[in-house]
């Protein structure tokens, strides 16, 4: 049995906004409950930054109710969630903007 092309051909219609390659964020939320100076250790121990930028972004989260802390594969950016709430820090994760 031989089969032939079709006549026409179907459009898909792809949806541009979804893009796989995008970088996903890892957010840290303004909480009532943990100090500013241990937020700020946190940043320093998990992340790796100076003391300088984990109190930049420490009065990010106090100031402005959140701070971008990390950025990066989902995968990675799910393990730092993790780690954040392992240390008792509201985080989480969306694809960059």
């Amino acid at each position: 049995m031989t089969t032939s092309a079709p006549d026409t051909l179907e459009r898909v219609e792809v949806d541009e906004s979804f893009d796989l390659d995008r970088p996903w964020v890892v957010i840290v939320w303004n909480d009532p409950v943990n100090l500013m100076e241990y937020v700020t250790f946190v940043f320093q121990s998990l992340f790796g930054f100076s003391k300088e930028k984990a109190t930049k972004l420490m009065l990010d989260v106090h100031q402005l109710g959140r701070a971008t802390v990390a950025t990066g594969t989902r995968e990675r950016c799910e393990l730092d969630v993790l780690r954040l709430h392992e240390h008792g820090l509201w985080a989480t994760m969306e694809h960059d903007k």
